[in-house]
């Protein structure tokens, strides 16, 4: 690598700025955890002999790893203790370069609830090789492990995310189940939302112990369409509804008195398999901040 004495490294780090956040923040699931990772990689990046860095993306792919599963590691055991389900933190895909996706592979929700089910290293093989393409060669030098264990993990996480998870209908039919859903919860029909439903269908709602939701998940279609139907008078009175693209998905930002709350769905063949509800204000941020809404 050619430098100069004036040399800071920041056009190269901001060239892959892009992939770094996207591989943080598949790891992580949280955009805020993202950036932090991908600014500790900077001051990594600025204490760093640059002359002697043969290939600065790979070397700050490395770093932005290995930071990253560090962090995965201390935050498993935060949501250990995280007041009610935790769901991924949303980010607006409609416009947003930051992801830096190759492929949108580990964007959609319901995958990276499965990669939280993952050691952090799994999770790591995983996103290196199914979201950026690197090569098993590259991730083991990554990994700092033999290529055949790197393949063992890949082939794990494969397996878990593939039995975990249901193909999903197309991001058209994805957004008339939300629309039909919305329409169904604003009435309470039990029975619009039944037919809606995949036999086993969840409801997560992520309120983190400092907003109203529920304590766990809600599952069964009928548990799920009571508990819609019960809340279908709070819930919507006095909203104002905002479609968004989160994560490559149809979803809505819901504001009442200026607070955002947010919701989307996974749905298959069989029906809307995942409902998630995002009422911490706080797990919106990127969403509500993005250019697209400034």
């Amino acid at each position: 690598m050619q430098t100069t004495a004036n040399d800071d490294g920041l056009s190269v780090f901001e060239t892959v700025r892009p992939r770094l956040f996207g591989i943080a923040y598949r790891m992580l699931g949280s955009a805020a955890e993202a950036e932090d990772i991908v600014q500790d990689a900077w001051l990594r990046w600025q204490g760093t002999d640059r002359s002697a860095v043969a290939d600065p993306p790979a070397f700050l792919a490395t770093t932005t790893t290995r930071l990253a599963i560090t962090f995965a590691q201390s935050a498993r055991s935060r949501r250990e203790t995280y007041i009610g389900p935790w769901l991924p933190e949303p980010v607006d895909t409609s416009g947003d370069p930051r992801l830096g996706a190759e492929r949108a592979e580990a964007l959609e929700f319901a995958v990276l609830l499965l990669l939280e089910k993952l050691s952090p290293t799994e999770r790591a093989a995983y996103v290196l090789r199914e979201a950026f393409d690197y090569s098993y060669d590259q991730i083991a030098s990554i990994l700092q492990m033999e290529e055949a264990n790197v393949r063992q993990l890949v082939s794990r996480a494969r397996k878990h995310i593939a039995d975990g998870r249901r193909t999903s209908v197309s991001s058209n039919e994805q957004r008339r189940f939300l629309e039909a859903f919305i329409a169904a919860a604003q009435k309470g029909d039990m029975t619009a939302l039944e037919g809606l439903f995949a036999e086993d269908v969840v409801s997560y709602s992520d309120g983190g112990g400092l907003v109203r939701a529920a304590g766990v998940p809600v599952s069964g279609r009928k548990r799920v369409a009571t508990f819609i139907a019960a809340v279908s008078t709070w819930c919507w009175k006095g909203v104002t509804l905002d479609w968004v693209e989160t994560n490559g998905q149809a979803a809505v930002l819901i504001l009442r008195d200026g607070v955002p709350f947010g919701l989307t769905i996974d749905a298959s063949g069989q029906g809307i398999n995942e409902i998630m509800w995002f009422l911490r204000p706080s797990k919106l941020n990127s969403v509500k901040d993005s250019p697209k809404r400034r």
